[in-house]
């Protein structure tokens, strides 16, 4: 799901670059252009960032996140809301990436443009794709929560969604979740047999893998917490994702009664990894603070993800990467406020990943695509 986590009332130079800007690795940041580490909103590539090279902008204006690729590195779906392309709230959108210029042309939309719609990912053959949306209870955007007098940053947990299948013409072909309650952020494995997805279904957020046509349904996680965002390992033999798991009794009580209005509280998550049918649980991080949407690196022993674990304001949000087990910590990007949607193509040559830099000093959220450098 398309989240920002930074705490309510926090004013956060959030941005997006003039759509005449090209968008290319030419507007650098270096120690001799005397770049300090302040707040930057212009920049693409800061100087620490070893791992990625000519970063390109791909989207200008707007919320644009949670890019991911098509089996061959030519597309890459996405999801967007973008008064240029007239939607009230998100739309799936795909785009040729390396051709497609969208700064200057709209995204071709592959869902309805009804209601509210999330986490797409492409299935096998790159002719359909799996998304959320809750298009079916209602044609008109869900409300977001109000700011709520106890001050709690949290996300909606829509009970309307569900998963379907699209082609890239934007025809529904399948219903694959029926069940009341949330049902969404579904990915595929490499393999191609196997979806994964969080559900409410067990009355907590809990992990399901189902065949790619709906079929046999599997729960995967029964720990009392929000588990999701989950991706599984290039072999398809395993899954990263991100969890709350509430332990003192206030703890839980939050949770939970949160959970009893639609709600959950995003603000502490760690890593956990398991096998793809759930056995061999382990955390894998213990950082404190808000650590999620993580993504296995090519080889499968190194997993990126986004992380606000080294701050006390509750921003800034980089990337990061660790191994398997659990160390070898390394920051990778070194954004002054917001990178979080890190995505391996999977030739493992680029990183697609979802920024606030250069981006004129608005609220705006942007896609960016790197060469990546080992």
């Amino acid at each position: 799901m398309l989240k920002k986590l930074f705490p309510l009332g926090l004013v956060v130079l959030l941005t997006a670059c003039d759509s005449n800007s090209k968008g290319n690795a030419e507007n650098e940041a270096s120690a001799e252009d005397g770049w300090s580490g302040e707040t930057v909103t212009d920049i693409i590539h800061y100087p620490d960032e070893k791992h990625l090279t000519n970063i390109r902008q791909l989207t200008y204006g707007g919320d644009n996140a949670e890019a991911y690729w098509s089996t061959n590195d030519e597309m890459l779906v996405f999801q967007a809301t973008n008064p240029a392309w007239d939607v009230e709230c998100d739309q799936i959108y795909v785009t040729r990436w390396k051709e497609d210029q969208l700064g200057e042309k709209q995204a071709d939309m592959v869902s309805t443009g009804w209601g509210r719609t999330t986490c797409s990912y492409f299935l096998p053959g790159d002719t359909t794709i799996v998304y959320a949306s809750t298009h079916l209870a209602d044609s008109n955007c869900p409300a977001k929560p109000e700011k709520r007098e106890d001050g709690k940053y949290v996300w909606p947990i829509y009970e309307t969604f569900d998963i379907f299948v699209a082609d890239l013409q934007g025809n529904i072909l399948d219903t694959l979740t029926k069940e009341a309650g949330y049902d969404a952020e579904a990915t595929v494995s490499p393999k191609g047999d196997k979806i994964v997805f969080t559900s409410i279904r067990s009355g907590d957020l809990e992990l399901y893998t189902m065949n790619i046509d709906g079929s046999e349904v599997v729960q995967i996680t029964d720990e009392l917490g929000y588990d999701g965002g989950a991706f599984f390992s290039p072999d398809g033999e395993k899954l990263i994702f991100r969890s709350s798991r509430p332990k003192t009794d206030e703890e839980i009580k939050v949770y939970k009664d949160l959970l009893a209005e639609g709600l959950v509280m995003p603000t502490e998550m760690e890593l956990y990894m398991c096998n793809a049918d759930g056995s061999n649980l382990k955390k894998l991080t213990n950082l404190g603070q808000a650590n999620w949407c993580p993504f296995f690196h090519p080889d499968g022993d190194k997993v990126i993800f986004a992380s606000n674990h080294g701050t006390e304001r509750g921003y800034p949000f980089n990337l990061y990467m660790i191994d398997t087990l659990g160390n070898n910590l390394e920051q990778i990007t070194h954004d002054n406020v917001f990178d979080a949607f890190p995505v391996f193509s999977n030739n493992g040559k680029h990183l697609v990943f979802s920024s606030n830099r250069n981006n004129g000093g608005t609220r705006e959220t942007n896609l960016f695509v790197a060469d990546w450098v080992e």
